[in-house]
């Protein structure tokens, strides 16, 4: 069970984050995660890696 307190401070800390829907063909997520795993990140932070790569980092 959670507590009162980890569960507001996950709602505090989500509503500093934008959601985003990517979508790809079956199979090709397993085949990202892969990657990402071969790198030792998690599929979010290789999808954020390389944006802030093409964009910059955000401030």
């Amino acid at each position: 069970m959670i507590s009162r307190a980890r569960e507001k401070a996950t709602k505090k800390y989500l509503k500093k984050l934008d959601d985003i829907i990517f979508r790809v063909k079956k199979g090709r997520k397993a085949e990202i995660k892969a990657h990402a795993d071969s790198l030792g990140m998690s599929l979010n932070a290789y999808m954020n890696y390389l944006i802030d790569q093409d964009m910059g980092p955000s401030e």
